[in-house]
């Protein structure tokens, strides 16, 4: 048995290895992907592909199970060698959040034992199907997405398969930027590698096994004393997408139910709507991340997770529906659909910790500009961006405002490098006044941008919150709607749903607008101190601050 004292040095070493491996990659990504957004996530797993430290992307952190698991069962362990590396981007055979999202993954052999894996998971530029980007928001089947790769060894025994490299090349419209983003991704995980071969010759190989058995056992025991905390009972809670992207008048209905009894937990998706035609479908390890990111920010946000606490929480789903879909449906639009599961999850979770709730966040979205014309000379041709948006109210706290929420943690792209490496202006960024839900906790404000292209482009919006905006909670208001407006200050100006794909031509301009999170509670409530400088600072206008929060003089 290994001590505490070691099990929390191993913990911390992991923990900065993983920062590392981060550092690195980011410092080395080709694409605006990687090195301004930072898509993507390190990790060090146990033998069975269990997650001892979460990342900052913690969406990623329930998939590598899934996708050890898949490796084990295909190769088994008495199989893997020294040198051994996977790659991997299939949601449905190795659980990925969606075929843009490659993974690698190489086995941790010291001598004859299996210690674990390094991994990484990566957005890339594009990997194919019927859409510049591979990030369609109307595919109606996953072929239509891009390339799938089950797992498969791109490296053997320390021997590159070049043949492999060139197959995934010739599928990708930005093959410079996806050989360059791969190339450092699988130089991060075989630190990764290398670091902890170092951590086992200086700890010993059966202390550090020991170290990553008490460390899952310890997150499960932590999760069950919170739970334990817990009133028995059950809530249910739905909320709905605006659409699929494919049947635009029909909303996605997401339902959860949670039970509460003798210090157990059950999640209970099986009222959610079917299958969806559109690319907003999950697979279980999506759900996962949703669940256990809930609870910790619910119940303890001091929880560390790893993957022990599996072990302490139930799962029930339905099959062939929006939270546990059967191939081949698409899921691209993944992160929409998230956290919109979020929102429900959490709405949920609120009777159980009045004192955590929240009210719903503004979700996240992409855009993509495909350059007709080239883009600018010794630049990529696809402009890839990802947006946030805001935080919903809370209780005693307004709602943060323009940035990632929940599950996402990116970065947004800077101005500067988008107007130096791709044909367009950006002519405005502001936050979008009176966006923020009323409350006696204000929602979050929306930000907005408005783009002026300089070549023609074919331009790709995927978001969420146009119809059913941001909901409020304990008699807080919604927060704003998105919005996108394609031909703005034209004859044909109109404005779009939320997701969509359009044709423009150098000189014209669109408007981003995301949307803006929900309030909490009596908006008459709110300190008058505070909604006089929510007025003054331009955040909230005379007119709301006078209908919403009846504000006299």
């Amino acid at each position: 048995m290994v001590d505490a004292i070691t099990t929390q040095v191993v913990r911390n070493r992991i923990s900065s290895l993983m920062q590392e491996m981060h550092y690195h990659f980011y410092r080395s990504g080709y694409s605006t992907i990687i090195r301004e957004s930072r898509d993507f996530s390190c990790v060090i797993l146990d033998d069975r592909g269990g997650l001892i430290v979460a990342p900052p992307m913690f969406f990623h952190a329930p998939v590598y199970r899934h996708l050890v698991g898949t490796i084990l069962q295909r190769y088994g362990a008495q199989n893997l060698r020294a040198g051994d590396m996977f790659v991997c981007n299939h949601p449905y055979e190795g659980g990925l959040p969606h075929v843009s999202d490659m993974a690698f993954v190489a086995p941790i052999l010291s001598g004859e034992t299996l210690v674990g894996f390094a991994g990484s998971i990566a957005h890339k530029a594009d990997v194919g199907g019927t859409m510049p980007g591979s990030t369609s928001a109307s595919a109606t089947e996953i072929f239509q997405e891009g390339l799938l790769l089950p797992p498969v060894k791109i490296h053997s025994a320390g021997v590159f398969c070049a043949e492999l490299e060139r197959l995934i090349l010739a599928n990708s419209r930005q093959p410079e930027l996806v050989r360059g983003d791969m190339h450092a991704q699988m130089a991060a995980t075989q630190m990764g590698v290398d670091r902890m071969l170092h951590t086992c010759r200086q700890f010993g190989v059966a202390a550090v096994v020991d170290a990553f058995a008490a460390l899952l056992k310890g997150a499960a025991d932590e999760l069950r004393a919170a739970i334990k905390a817990l009133p028995d009972g059950e809530a249910a809670a739905e909320g709905f997408m605006d659409n699929d992207g494919v049947e635009l008048d029909r909303p996605v209905r997401f339902a959860a139910t949670i039970r509460v009894a003798r210090g157990e937990i059950e999640f209970d998706f099986s009222n959610s709507d079917r299958q969806a035609k559109g690319p907003v479908n999950l697979r279980p390890s999506m759900v996962e991340a949703c669940v256990f990111y809930c609870l910790i920010g619910g119940l303890d946000p001091k929880l560390n997770f790893n993957d022990g606490m599996r072990e302490a929480v139930r799962f029930k789903y339905a099959p062939d529906t929006v939270t546990n879909a059967s191939p081949p449906a698409p899921v691209s639009s993944y992160q929409a659909a998230n956290l919109k599961l979020v929102d429900v999850i959490l709405e949920a979770l609120a009777p159980f910790r009045p004192e955590r709730a929240v009210a719903n966040a503004g979700s996240s979205g992409a855009l993509l500009i495909s350059w007709n014309g080239g883009g600018r000379p010794g630049q990529p041709s696809l402009q890839y961006e990802i947006l946030g948006s805001a935080y919903g109210g809370g209780n005693s706290n307004d709602g943060a405002s323009a940035l990632a929420t929940h599950l996402s943690n990116l970065h947004i792209t800077p101005i500067e490098i988008l107007e130096s490496e791709f044909p367009c202006r950006i002519l405005e960024f502001d936050l979008a006044r009176d966006s923020g839900g009323a409350g006696e906790f204000r929602g979050g404000l929306a930000f907005r941008r408005l783009y002026e292209l300089l070549q023609d482009a074919t331009v790709v919006r995927r978001y969420d919150r146009a119809r059913f905006p941001p909901n409020g909670v304990a008699g807080g208001k919604p927060g704003g709607r998105s919005r996108f407006v394609v031909h703005l200050g034209a004859d044909n100006e109109r404005e779009t749903p939320a997701s969509g794909r359009y044709e423009l031509r150098a000189g014209e301009r669109f408007l981003l607008q995301s949307a803006g999170g929900g309030g909490y509670g009596d908006p008459r409530k709110r300190d008058r101190a505070a909604l006089r400088r929510d007025v003054a600072e331009g955040y909230v206008s005379v007119e709301t601050a006078t209908r919403e929060y009846d504000l006299k003089g």
